[in-house]
């Protein structure tokens, strides 16, 4: 299988043995789970609304490093610490893809790295 490891400076660097991201078959971009760290490691403490603005930021660096953008993102998986928190979330979600709107699965979890309130992966389809 052709793939290739995608790394930016503009997000943060993994805290284990993953990448930022994977373009397989030159058209398919995994992304991995993203949460509210800044890209020099630090993390954004914050409610769930700044938390989703952090990482969706950092999830736009990862796909203009591979050459892609938010409206390539054909599927997103949504991780909440607590569910009571999906409103807030959705509402933030919903700026970054109005135009777009992926498929999306969401689900809570007991708890994330770093006990963020939520983490997102997402699918790419490139053009």
């Amino acid at each position: 299988m052709n793939s290739t490891i995608i790394y930016t400076a503009n997000a943060p660097a993994p805290i284990g043995p993953y990448s930022q991201a994977k373009k397989a078959q030159g058209a398919m971009l995994f992304l991995s789970g993203q949460i509210a760290l800044r890209p020099d490691g630090t993390l954004l403490e914050g409610d769930v609304q700044a938390q989703t603005h952090q990482l969706i930021s950092n999830m736009k660096a990862v796909l203009e490093a591979a050459g892609a953008n938010i409206s390539h993102i054909v599927k997103t998986t949504v991780f909440l610490k607590s569910m009571n928190d999906f409103a807030a979330m959705n509402e933030v979600y919903a700026e970054y893809f109005n135009e777009s709107k992926p498929a999306r699965s969401t689900v809570e979890v007991s708890r994330l790295p770093k006990d963020v309130l939520v983490e997102i992966e997402a699918i790419a389809i490139m053009e």
